[in-house]
C-alpha cells in the first residue's frame, strides 16, 4: 500500500539532486549531470524534464539553468516536507 509513495518520495529525491546540481554546475547539459550524480542519463532526461516542465529550469544553448522559481521552490521545500510529515503522521492517530 505505501510502496506507490515511497516510489513518489525516490522520485523527489531524484528531482532535487538534479536541480541542485543544475544550480552549482549551470549551465549543464544531461551527460555531466548523470556524472556528477552517477544518475543515469534516461532518468536525468526526465528529471529535467519535469523541472522545466514546472518552470523551476529552463533550457540554453549551454544547457539547463535554474529561474526564479528554483530559489523559491528550494527555499520552501523543508516547510513542505515537514507538512507532508504531519499528514502522515496522522496515520498513526
Amino acid at each position: 500500500m505505501l510502496e506507490n509513495l515511497r516510489g513518489e518520495i525516490e522520485l523527489l529525491r531524484r528531482h532535487v539532486a538534479v536541480l541542485r546540481l543544475v544550480k552549482q554546475h549551470e549551465p549543464v547539459g544531461i551527460i555531466k549531470l548523470s556524472e556528477l550524480s552517477g544518475i543515469p542519463q534516461h532518468r536525468v532526461r526526465y528529471s529535467l524534464r519535469i523541472l522545466e516542465q514546472k518552470g523551476i529550469i529552463k533550457p540554453s544553448p549551454q544547457g539547463a539553468v535554474t529561474t526564479r522559481k528554483a530559489e523559491e521552490f528550494l527555499r520552501t521545500l523543508p516547510e513542505e516536507i515537514a507538512k507532508l510529515k504531519r499528514e502522515l503522521e496522522r496515520c498513526l492517530e
